[in-house]
């Protein structure tokens, strides 16, 4: 059965952490201006708060509960929206990621996110337009940083197999202490790294990242992600359109010893 491919549906928590916000700013006769100005937002980024679109930070919610005289109401939702700290398209495959028995991965132009180092990681997320607030930055770098319990902390290991194309290691964001950390998970047992070399490219492995996983018992979902839209899905045809891609790509890409050399190259090339 495919799995719900709702990317537009923001976190149930935002959704109604902006809904009370703005109850309780119009039973105050406080203006979104007003708001905005006491926590230093524009009165857009109260609008999309409002609307779900965009988390409600912990220090809005604080200060529209001491502005509006909500008496806690509002500052409890810190709780609940502190656990949403994913973007809405990212929910759904969280999950199955903390479920998997087994991940491939294909990157195209980006560092995978259990592989990324902070500086790495942070740069991407502070690096958006419209940008988030640094409270939503941190909370997401954090959430990121703790997925990748799942290279070594797991028991039994989960398989973890990583095809990066070359473009993803020539990008400026990729500097030495990232290639080292594709070193270093390179060297775990369970983890296989590979590099599709810019020669060995073909269309089909140029059209986007791609994610296989397999849960406890054997079903197996793609999650394939595009720049305004994703798709997460468990039909059998996509699961099988994917799982063929992924193998002719890591067919094409050198091996994990070359890969290895690869990279400690890079990094003699940059020292």
């Amino acid at each position: 059965m495919p799995v719900p491919n709702d990317n537009s549906r923001p976190p149930a928590a935002w959704c109604y952490s902006g809904n009370q916000i703005r109850r309780w700013r119009t039973l105050a006769n406080v203006s979104r201006e007003a708001l905005a100005a006491a926590a230093n937002y524009a009165p857009e980024t109260i609008s999309s708060m409002e609307r779900g679109v965009r988390m409600p930070s912990p220090r809005l919610l604080d200060i529209a509960d001491e502005l509006c005289g909500a008496q806690g109401m509002l500052s409890a939702a810190k709780e609940y929206v502190r656990r949403e700290r994913y973007s809405a398209r990212a929910v759904d495959f969280i999950e199955r990621e903390r479920e998997a028995t087994s991940l491939w991965t294909y990157e195209v132009a980006l560092v995978p996110g259990l592989l990324q180092t902070r500086a790495y990681a942070k740069a991407l997320i502070d690096n958006r337009i419209p940008p988030l607030d640094e409270e939503t930055v941190e909370e997401r770098v954090t959430a990121r940083m703790e997925r990748q319990t799942i290279l070594t902390a797991r028991k039994p290991p989960v398989g973890l197999s990583f095809v990066l194309y070359e473009a993803v290691l020539r990008s400026q964001l990729v500097d030495e202490e990232q290639l080292q950390r594709l070193l270093e998970a390179s060297r775990l047992r369970n983890v296989v790294l590979q590099v599709l070399p810019f020669e060995k490219a073909f269309a089909n492995a140029l059209e986007g990242p791609m994610v296989l996983l397999e849960g406890p018992d054997h079903d197996r979902c793609a999650f394939m992600e595009g720049g305004l839209a994703s798709e997460f899905s468990a039909d059998p045809g996509v699961v099988s359109r994917v799982t063929e891609r992924l193998s002719m790509i890591r067919t094409r890409a050198l091996d994990p010893d070359e890969t290895a050399r690869l990279i400690e190259r890079m990094v003699g090339w940059r020292e």
